[in-house]
């Protein structure tokens, strides 16, 4: 079989790079890479992607071997409908990282045609690091590379004003963008880079909030056969998508102008207002992710369609999010029930194998934005803990322990994070390990032992878990609360 590269399947001609895209993993490739695209061929957009690795470690090797080309197979029910679509991404002409060639990253802020900066580095990469230094190649954290970046553009171009950018962050943190140019903005003033450079950024880039939504289980390493007998090439990076797709830009006329969709098919709405969007998705969607994560891993489930599937934990997850996570939300009742019915269905989608240790990596991050905050208003609202999101919250603390029944569990987050759990879980008394976690602000961004009856909840729930299993020790958890 012949390997996937521009010169195999005659796509020899690169695009201009127009868009700086900050992270090669499966989301990114199979939402905005996907969605420009699209616009290539429906509009004629004419814009190549240059895609930065963002950490140390990452696939833009195997993305370079294969000239930046990768199949991604797009699968799900429409309207009763059986759908499959197989399309061959081609518009990313260039995969960089800095931690290799520091200078061909820099060389990325001197293309003449670049217009737009996309990243999606998870909730953990929006994040200010005051060790970063702007003589690093690179700094460490993502705003600080994209600071570099945008003051090489600034020396570059002399301040010119048509060299601004267009600044559309995906991470899943609220207001995603503002809180990215303030930490941009703290690095201007840290690293003294000038009034000049920070007027030319504020006067002539636009930073857009987004909301995103599609479930990407990525490669489809348990029918990797299946997918390879639809091709007559070899692909590494093949990616698994649901047909769904919705992509929210805070904006107005002139990003309308910059990114005609509008002229697609694609679901891409551009409003004044992402806000009622991103909280019903965050809240309900990735917080039933999230929610079901630890609790169904320890439980022995390998999917998230294994998960809705099964009796007890379908059932468990379906509570959290009816009775529990919609209780909190100040939106029409009938509306949110019917965009959670629909989330289920996207959850039973026939096609698609989500593994569970996919959606693992920064779980503690992941669990502040997306369930916290659901699990707070329901104290606030109740005065009582509901009792399914705590239950997630005791199995979360007990899945970073790191094992379980003797074996592995897939903990992926940030060394400091694990360092702290190995000491929690050095604590033998269950009501000791519920405080030391519920007090480390660094997690919560507030001492959560502070929430009424919460730290003994969890407590006993720990308990529980260690002591008989997920299915018995949630049973007798919920008869005392």
């Amino acid at each position: 079989m012949k390997k996937l590269n521009r010169k195999n399947t005659g796509l020899e001609k690169k695009l201009p790079i127009k868009i700086v895209q900050f992270g090669e993993g499966n989301f990114l490739r199979a939402f905005i890479d996907y969605a420009f695209q699209k616009l290539n061929k429906e509009v004629d957009f004419n814009a190549g992607v240059a895609v930065v690795q963002p950490i140390d470690r990452g696939l833009i090797n195997i993305l370079n071997e294969q000239d930046g080309l990768y199949t991604l197979f797009m699968k799900g029910i429409k309207k009763g409908q059986e759908i499959q679509e197989i399309e061959l991404i081609s518009n990313i002409v260039q995969g960089v990282d800095p931690y290799v060639n520091f200078n061909e990253y820099l060389d990325l802020a001197k293309e003449e045609e670049l217009s737009f900066i996309i990243s999606n580095t998870t909730e953990a990469g929006i994040a200010y690091v005051s060790n970063d230094t702007p003589g690093m190649q690179p700094p460490s954290s993502f705003p600080a590379k994209l600071t570099v970046l945008l003051h090489e553009r600034f020396k570059h171009f002399n301040g010119s004003p048509d060299k601004g950018l267009t600044i559309i962050p995906c991470e899943l943190i609220n207001n995603n963008s503002d809180t990215l140019k303030e930490i941009i903005l703290q690095y201007i003033e840290d690293w003294k880079l000038g009034d000049k450079f920070k007027n030319w950024l504020l006067d002539y880039s636009t930073f857009h909030n987004t909301l995103v939504d599609r479930i990407v289980p990525g490669y489809p390493k348990d029918q990797i056969e299946e997918y390879n007998k639809q091709l007559d090439y070899l692909d590494n990076l093949v990616v698994a998508a649901e047909v769904f797709l919705l992509w929210v830009i805070e904006g107005g006329e002139d990003l309308k102008a910059k990114l005609p969709f509008h002229k697609t098919d694609l679901d891409v709405k551009i409003v004044d207002d992402m806000q009622p969007y991103r909280t019903r998705k965050v809240r309900i969607l990735n917080g039933a992710h999230t929610a079901m994560v630890p609790f169904s891993l320890l439980y022995g489930n390998g999917t998230v369609k294994e998960t809705i599937d099964n009796e007890f934990t379908g059932d468990f997850i379906n509570k959290a999010v009816f009775n529990e996570i919609i209780d909190t939300l100040k939106m029409d009742k009938e509306e949110l029930k019917s965009f959670a019915e629909e989330v289920f269905d996207r959850f039973r989608n026939p096609f698609i194998k989500h593994q569970l240790s996919d959606i693992a990596l920064n779980s503690i991050s992941k669990f502040k934005v997306r369930v916290l905050p659901s699990l707070l208003e329901y104290v606030a609202i109740h005065n009582k803990i509901p009792t399914r999101l705590t239950f997630s919250f005791a199995c979360l603390i007990r899945f970073y322990k790191g094992v379980w029944e003797g074996k592995l569990l897939p903990v992926k987050d940030s060394a400091e994070i694990v360092e702290s759990f190995t000491k929690i879980w050095e604590l033998s008394d269950y009501q000791q390990i519920a405080n030391k976690t519920l007090e480390n602000i660094s997690f919560w961004d507030q001492d959560l032992t502070k929430i009424n009856g919460l730290s003994q909840a969890i407590a006993r729930a720990l308990e529980e878990i260690e002591t008989n299993g997920i299915e018995k020790g949630f049973a007798n958890f919920n008869k005392q609360y």
